[in-house]
């Protein structure tokens, strides 16, 4: 899997690919393939609502951060 940005290029957007990526998958100039894009989430702004304005409880905050202290990752709601 690569991580990429889309930038914009003319009047257009593009996905740049690292060139050392390509060369190691094989993939050439003018190469027909197929890419699946998954828009990147942040965890921490669905977690905490960070540019909605929302805010959790003093609670709420203890109960994630012991969560995560103990590694219970998954568990974190």
């Amino acid at each position: 899997m690569i991580t990429s940005k889309i930038k914009k290029w003319g009047n257009s957007l593009g996905l740049l690919i690292p060139k050392d990526e390509l060369r190691r998958m094989g993939i050439g100039e003018d190469e027909e393939v197929i890419v699946e894009i998954i828009k990147k989430e942040n965890p921490l702004k669905e977690l905490f609502g960070f540019g909605k304005k929302k805010r959790i409880s003093r609670e709420e905050f203890l109960e994630v951060r012991a969560l995560l202290e103990e590694g219970n990752e998954d568990a974190v709601p």
